[in-house]
């Protein structure tokens, strides 16, 4: 895997928090689910999807310049596969944390966190890389094969299946009374009854956004985000507000269910600019915990070991 010229951390930051900022400005919060089951962004080489805040980059550059496939190549991996990257096609930052004193681990797929168990990958501050991936439709000479999806399944169907396979799940209510909302104090989600939705996809939406808050609590994943929340508008509220719209943004990949409910207001898009001017690691962190929370929710192992935020990133070397 080849990287870029090891900018400091801050910058690769930076090259995120550009990417989706512009995002905002054109109308669209990124984290509104807009790929498939399937389909969503993952490497050619090893059929792994893209994690973390890097599903949203990704899927935003294809949907912007229209690319039809979800397979991504590095420059050398084209070479290696016979083929070459397209001349004047600009490649999309993927963006992987590098921990010291630990085993090498691939990160050829581009996940966001390089998870490993040792002590001695605790020894150090991880920094936070970057490298250069193209979709395969900006290159020649690749064999472009058809994405294979599961066997079909009714949408709602696998959205239930997830809600009823989530471990250590709160307890739901629904009700014809309140609205959607996470108490963490009693561990349980309300829901406003099925009725009052127009769309069965939109309850799910709603549902996946207050199980992804139900993740933070301290006998889950406690999540800071959500534990130390103050009132609306703090900068914590506005963390794990991110962190639950991208959660929900993932299960609906996942279920093959459209997120329409996402607001895509104009003074909801302007908020987001001004959190993310003010905060430049909010995206990577807020995607990396949404992932984290998906993982929970869909009872992947790998939920079972403990992520936390660094501290401090240092300038790179």
């Amino acid at each position: 895997m080849e990287t870029t010229s090891r900018p400091a951390a801050k910058d690769v930051y930076a090259i995120i928090t550009e990417r989706i900022t512009a995002a905002l400005e054109r109308g669209t919060a990124p984290w509104h689910q807009t790929w498939t089951a399937g389909m969503a962004p993952q490497s050619l080489v090893t059929r792994h999807a893209y994690r973390g805040v890097n599903v949203f980059v990704l899927s935003m550059t294809a949907r912007a310049a229209g690319y039809g496939s979800p397979y991504w190549v590095t420059y050398n991996q084209a070479r290696s596969m016979g083929g070459n990257v397209k001349r004047g096609e600009h490649g999309t930052p993927v963006v992987f944390w590098k921990f010291f004193d630990a085993p090498a681990v691939d990160n050829t797929d581009g996940d966001e966190l390089e998870i490993t168990d040792t002590p001695r990958a605790r020894r150090r501050p991880p920094l936070l890389r970057y490298y250069t991936v193209f979709n395969v439709a900006q290159t020649e000479g690749i064999a472009i094969p058809t994405p294979l999806n599961g066997a079909p399944v009714a949408p709602i169907e696998a959205a239930e299946q997830i809600v009823a396979g989530m471990p250590r799940a709160p307890r739901i209510v629904e009700s014809l009374d309140g609205g959607a909302y996470y108490a963490p104090r009693l561990d349980m989600v309300h829901m406003p009854a099925r009725p009052r939705f127009s769309r069965s996809e939109d309850f799910y939406a709603v549902l996946f956004h207050e199980l992804t808050h139900s993740t933070g609590h301290a006998s889950r994943l406690n999540r800071s985000t959500l534990n130390e929340a103050g009132r609306f508008g703090d900068a914590n509220y506005s963390r794990e507000e991110l962190v639950a719209e991208m959660g929900a943004a993932f299960l609906c990949g996942v279920a093959g269910i459209e997120n329409a409910t996402i607001d895509q207001s104009a003074a909801y898009l302007k908020g987001w600019l001004r959190a993310l001017a003010s905060d430049p690691r909010m995206l990577v962190i807020a995607a990396a915990q949404a992932q984290k929370a998906a993982d929970f929710i869909l009872g992947r192992a790998q939920a079972d070991v403990t992520i936390s935020e660094p501290a401090e990133i240092p300038a790179a070397a």
